[in-house]
């Protein structure tokens, strides 16, 4: 039988169309395109509890509100906190779904558990030292934080920011004793900022975020030292689809410039 060429011209657009249907938007879970800004033909709904480093505070509740509008469905919590706190607590069965730390050495303690199966470092950061804008101790230097009568605020030796500050004294052959040690690097800077301390030694993300509130003052490059942010999915998570969505997204090219105005460096 032959087949008239006007059947042929309505045939070839009908096949096109059906295999355009036939190649329609992922469905539910998937993670297709997660790395972009665009919600295009992602469907992930559900919620999901990140634990993230204390640091991570303001530009984490940036990208978790970005990330919700990229996907209407999806809700993120977050718990932030000192790192090795936030190790211990999914180590020890704290549900979550996503860990960002300050540390590799804490993050390993968490995938060594077997509560994760990998990470990737997604930014970096380095010390700065805050003083109240006043600053009443006097301190234009790294070295004054070691002179008498300077009281000083760190971190608790075993969180990130203790143990970099720890780093940048060793290097500058310094000893500071300081006056109060805290849980993480907010409640260092909180201390600070209410004038309780002469000054700490914090992140640059944190001086920045702080604004007026505080004044920084550099820590030559010469003895400075820096932590990277590694970031992994966690084995527990109940919501296993966003959870791999929203640390592709931290990682996208959206994640980067909110990490890059918060002042984060990225990792080599």
């Amino acid at each position: 039988m032959r087949i008239r060429p006007s059947v042929l011209l309505i045939a070839v657009p009908l096949a096109a169309s059906l295999v355009a249907c036939g190649s329609s938007s992922p469905g539910p879970g998937s993670t297709e395109g997660a790395t972009g800004g665009s919600s295009s033909g992602l469907r992930l709904t559900g919620s999901i509890t990140v634990f993230a480093a204390a640091s991570l505070t303001e530009s984490f509740t940036t990208l978790g509100k970005q990330f919700e509008a990229a996907h209407p469905g999806a809700k993120v919590i977050f718990n932030f906190g000192a790192s090795s706190t936030l190790a211990t607590q999914i180590n020890e069965g704290a549900p979550a779904d996503v860990f960002a730390s300050a540390s590799t050495k804490n993050m390993k303690d968490v995938t060594d558990k077997g509560n994760a199966t990998g990470s990737s470092t997604f930014a970096v950061n380095t010390m700065e030292i805050a003083v109240p804008p006043s600053n009443p101790g006097h301190v234009t230097k790294l070295a004054d934080l070691a002179r008498a009568g300077v009281k000083v605020a760190l971190c608790q030796e075993q969180v990130p920011c203790g143990t970099t500050a720890a780093t940048v004294f060793t290097k500058a052959h310094l000893t500071v004793k300081p006056v109060t040690r805290e849980a993480d690097v907010k409640s260092t800077l909180a201390k600070v900022t209410l004038g309780a301390v002469d000054a700490g030694v914090v992140y640059v993300t944190d001086v920045k975020a702080a604004g007026s509130k505080v004044k920084g003052i550099t820590i030559p490059n010469t003895v400075n030292a820096s932590t990277a942010y590694p970031i992994a999915a966690l084995k527990g998570s109940k919501n296993a689809a966003v959870a791999a969505a929203f640390v592709a997204y931290v990682q996208s090219t959206d994640g980067k410039a909110v990490l890059t105005a918060a002042g984060f460096g990225k990792p080599s």
